[in-house]
């Protein structure tokens, strides 16, 4: 007849397996029901921008890769903040996702303590979705056709050079900052409201030179020959941008980029950020994604979100310590 402790070390045995088995079940049953009704993408900018337009691209093929709608939810405010705020504090649960780019996911928790979430830690990175270069552009009374002639240039100036860019802590605010930090020259900020009057400032004389993102009415000036590409921020040269030199080619080390991404609540599991992830990934593979993109001025791309967080830490680091170098304040 079997000892009593020997029985009762095998019913536990058995029933530590069982749970085990089951616990391990579980995961891919989770991951497999997973979405079972809509789900949220929250764009912290108004309808119609370049934001809000490439997710509003990828709506319908990602609708059909997750087997649920996908809603798109505009809502804008305070630099993006709002938007980026109600997803930090949303439920894990896969069913609520960010659109962002550098401004509401690094620039402005970085510039705005009011903003009410931290660039890291309350978030979990998914992938980017789209990427363009910030452009040097300069006025055509500017002496200098390449970055090295600009610089030779700029150090003549005993007063410094104005450059225009979107406003206080834009990208292109940040980007002209990092430039001056690293080619030791004195700039003067004048902020506009958006790229249009930053264009606009720059083919008017306003201001010399400009710091911003591609976009068709940009690429139009430049065929035009009504400003003049100097360089563009890039690692690599940009087929949006056809003859722009990265400012690194002069600039060792210099790169701004403007990407747009996908984030999700911290917490979210792994399972669920996969399958967005590769949902996305499937998405920007569909014939004519990639010009439509590029019709936007946009190159689509993708990162694991192993990548993806990486970057963004970087990215964090860098312009944390700017800010703190330059004494860049957001604006009140």
């Amino acid at each position: 007849m079997p000892h009593p402790l020997a029985t009762a070390l095998r019913r536990r045995t058995v029933l530590g397996l069982g749970a085990s088995l089951a616990a391990s079940a579980a995961i891919p049953a989770f991951a497999q029901a997973y979405p079972s009704r809509p789900i949220k993408f929250i764009v912290p900018y108004a309808a119609g921008g370049g934001t809000d337009l490439l997710i509003r691209a990828l709506q319908d093929p990602l609708s059909k890769s997750l087997g649920q709608p996908v809603i798109v939810d505009n809502r804008s405010g305070a630099a993006g903040a709002i938007g980026a705020r109600e997803v930090a504090r949303a439920a894990p649960d896969g069913y609520t996702f960010l659109v962002s780019n550098n401004g509401p996911s690094i620039i402005v928790p970085l510039l705005q303590k009011e903003a009410g979430y931290d660039p890291i830690k309350d978030f979990t990175p998914v992938t980017t979705i789209a990427t363009a270069p910030i452009v040097l552009v300069a006025h055509s009374s500017v002496p200098a056709a390449d970055v090295r002639k600009f610089i030779d240039w700029a150090r003549t100036e005993p007063q410094g050079v104005a450059y225009a860019s979107a406003g206080v802590g834009s990208i292109g605010h940040l980007a002209a900052e990092q430039f001056a930090k690293v080619t030791n020259l004195k700039f003067v900020h004048v902020p506009y409201r958006g790229q249009a009057p930053t264009i606009a400032a720059v083919l008017a004389g306003e201001s010399p030179i400009g710091f911003t993102s591609a976009s068709d009415a940009l690429l139009a000036h430049l065929q035009a020959g009504k400003i003049r590409l100097l360089g563009i921020g890039s690692e690599q040269p940009s087929a949006l941008i056809p003859g722009g030199i990265p400012i690194g080619a002069s600039v060792p080390g210099y790169r701004a980029d403007f990407w747009q991404g996908i984030l999700a609540p911290a917490k979210t599991p792994d399972a669920i950020v996969a399958k967005v992830h590769d949902a996305i990934v499937d998405a920007l593979k569909v014939p004519e994604m990639e010009a439509r993109f590029a019709r936007m001025s946009y190159s689509a791309t993708h990162a694991a979100p192993s990548q993806f967080a990486k970057s963004l830490a970087s990215e964090v680091d860098v312009w944390k310590t700017l800010i703190r170098e330059r004494g860049i304040r957001g604006e009140s």
